[in-house]
């Protein structure tokens, strides 16, 4: 049954992070701007995202939560919100910090996820369950809360309106070849394929002509894993790991014509520019966590590995069920990445 009938006032979405997630609710957020385009909209995310999305979401109002000072950033944002009530709060993340989170936010309707993807007590913060689509993907997950709204179904589409420098800076990058983005690293190191896999793939793409640039944050992990797959090039790349914003991130890879990735957030910038993605997985479901547009281009080990891990195949297991085993990417080998970076170039047509 449909929230509204018509279209509501004001909503506010609550989605701190991650990056990748919150590239999987602009889907959702963009859905409900362009069939209730007078609806004000107002979305609480992490300090990060927010960065990200103030400029590619003109007409959202974006407030950004500081995890970092604990209750008082909470009690930040609740200050910005003073005095506002709103039609219905779409509380999409799952997590005790955002549901502490939500209380403080006022509104007559609390929709969160239902029993099936709900945890860590979320249920007790929400009056409204979402019911769970048949897809077990997070940004189907988030397109439901806009219908249990009112919304008609409608495909994920992005629109980000990049600025001109940073896609002109992107230009800069780039040369007559084709352009493969690797961006090697997710924020947790186990989710990581291997420097020597990646120096593998990356000659073969030099060897197809491919100019190739290594790109990623500024963190530890980031740069160590850039740095090692250089020192394993026979060939000089462009290593831009700690040297972007992620808007001169996502312009980068809007204007490649191929991206790498791990399951992490550069991953999903590509899938919301429509850039082709190989995504590499073994410790989380990709039908769940892959980049929604490119799921069919995924080179996954994660069917072996949990069946390694619990003797059960993919199917028997929640779709939610994590592979433990921090080795569980070095399953992947260069021969699969290869193979699969062959197929797309041909089927895409890159470099042709």
């Amino acid at each position: 049954m449909a929230l509204f009938s018509a279209p509501p006032q004001s909503l506010c979405i609550l989605r701190l992070s991650a990056i990748g997630d919150v590239c999987n609710a602009i889907a959702a957020v963009q859905a409900i701007r362009q069939q209730w385009p007078e609806t004000q909209l107002t979305w609480i995310a992490g300090k990060a995202e927010a960065a990200l999305l103030t400029p590619l979401l003109p007409d959202v109002t974006v407030i950004a939560f500081d995890k970092k000072q604990g209750f008082k950033g909470m009690q930040a944002v609740w200050k910005a919100l003073k005095g506002q009530r709103f039609d219905a709060l779409l509380h999409m993340q799952s997590a005790i910090r955002a549901s502490m989170l939500s209380v403080g936010i006022k509104a007559k309707y609390k929709l969160g996820f239902d029993k099936t993807r709900a945890s860590d007590l979320q249920q007790w913060f929400t009056n409204v369950k979402v019911p769970s689509p048949a897809s077990p993907h997070v940004l189907d997950g988030f397109m439901a809360f806009t219908e249990a709204l009112g919304l008609k179904p409608q495909v994920p589409i992005w629109t980000l309106p990049l600025s001109e420098s940073d896609i002109a800076w992107a230009k800069g990058q780039l040369s007559t070849k084709p352009a493969l983005v690797v961006a090697p690293a997710a924020s947790k190191a186990f989710k990581n394929w291997t420097a020597e896999g990646y120096a593998g793939v990356i000659e073969h793409a030099l060897d197809k002509g491919f100019n190739v640039i290594l790109a990623g944050g500024p963190g530890k992990i980031e740069v160590e894993l850039g740095q090692a797959i250089e020192n394993r090039l026979t060939r000089p790349v462009t290593n831009l790991i700690g040297k972007t914003t992620l808007l001169q991130l996502l312009a980068l890879e809007q204007e490649a014509d191929l991206v790498l990735a791990p399951d992490s957030g550069p991953a999903h910038l590509a899938n919301a520019v429509n850039t082709p993605v190989i995504g590499l997985y073994a410790h989380h479901n990709p039908a769940r966590t892959g980049p929604y547009n490119w799921r069919h281009y995924v080179v996954s080990v994660y069917a072996e590995a949990i069946e390694a891990e619990t003797g059960k195949s993919a199917n028997e297991v929640s779709w939610r069920t994590r592979v433990k085993d921090d080795t569980a990417m070095q399953r992947i080998t260069i021969d699969e990445v290869i193979s699969r970076f062959d197929e797309v170039i041909q089927k895409e047509e890159i470099g042709s």
